[in-house]
């Protein structure tokens, strides 16, 4: 990893743990739908021109139907289930659940593709399912908040969503090959803003939200979906999907962070220590942390 890899690495784990203060601002005005599909919406207008500036609208066209799919499994229901999260759950503990993502994404690299799982590798996902596990059985109230949704609902809609990445960076490996990282970013994001316009019609706020929840879109927009989608692909394309997801272990960082500073969330000793173990479990997980058999002298 080049030092412009480390630090496009770096700067995409602080866009995405922004995403979930951005989120907990936006959600409750919008409404989860609403709110992810502007986002996607304006992300695709963003890119789009710059796809057709670098002349890659023939590479779009080609490989459309392996985009259109990364697009529903990597944006839209991603970020519809992270913003409902973001309804009854803070944004530090939404971001220590996204780490999970590593872990699905080895178990459904093992069982869809083939990799090998060694032991190292399967202790990690019994460690990472452990602290998610834990720090849910620790969080997971079943009665609904102030939006009508519980923690337990909110919880499990995150798990839900980092399967969704888990299969999207592997289908992107396996089945994108060869579009430029602009053309899936792109594409992807025009997908994901197909699938979610009917629904967002349907689900359109009845008052019209404030200028903090129109502020907190712009950012998801912009910075963390257009951007950061960027950086993403680019990231797959250069070190392989094992390698580009490992952002994850630096998104907890970012988000329990943005939450403490702008939103006043309080970080106890049960949440770091859930957040330690699920991130050992991630690092084993994702071949990231190795053990080595020492031998007798």
């Amino acid at each position: 990893m080049t030092a412009r890899d480390l630090g496009e690495l770096v700067l995409l784990a602080a866009l995405w743990g922004a995403s979930f203060l951005f989120m907990r601002l936006g959600a409750g005005e919008f409404g989860p739908v609403a709110l992810s599909a502007l986002r996607v919406a304006g992300a695709a207008l963003v890119l789009l021109p710059l796809v057709a500036w670098h002349g890659q609208l023939p590479a779009l066209r080609r490989h459309w139907r392996a985009i259109a799919v990364v697009g529903v499994v990597n944006s839209a229901l991603p970020f519809v289930l992270f913003s409902l999260a973001a309804l009854a759950i803070n944004a530090g503990l939404s971001s220590i659940l996204n780490a999970a993502a590593p872990l699905w994404g080895a178990l459904i690299a093992w069982a869809w593709l083939g990799e090998g799982l060694t032991r190292a590798r399967a202790a990690g996902l019994a460690i990472g399912f452990v602290g998610v596990a834990w720090l849910g059985w620790d969080k997971a109230g079943l009665s609904p908040g102030e939006h009508g949704v519980s923690p337990a609902l909110a919880i499990g809609a995150c798990l839900a969503a980092t399967i969704c990445y888990g299969f999207g960076a592997n289908y992107a490996k396996r089945s994108s090959t060869g579009a430029p990282p602009l053309a899936v970013a792109a594409g992807s994001q025009l997908a994901a803003a197909f699938v979610l316009a009917m629904p967002a019609w349907w689900l359109w706020p009845a008052e019209a939200p404030g200028a903090v929840a129109w502020a907190s879109l712009g950012a998801l927009t912009l910075l963390c979906t257009a951007l950061a989608y960027l950086l993403y692909f680019r990231l797959i394309a250069r070190l392989g999907a094992a390698r580009a997801i490992s952002v994850t272990f630096l998104i907890p960082l970012f988000g329990v962070l943005w939450g403490v500073v702008f939103l006043g969330e309080h970080v106890n000793s049960t949440l770091l220590l859930g957040c330690g173990v699920i991130l050992l479990g991630t690092a084993l997980a994702s071949g990231a942390l190795r053990w080595r058999r020492v031998a007798p002298a």
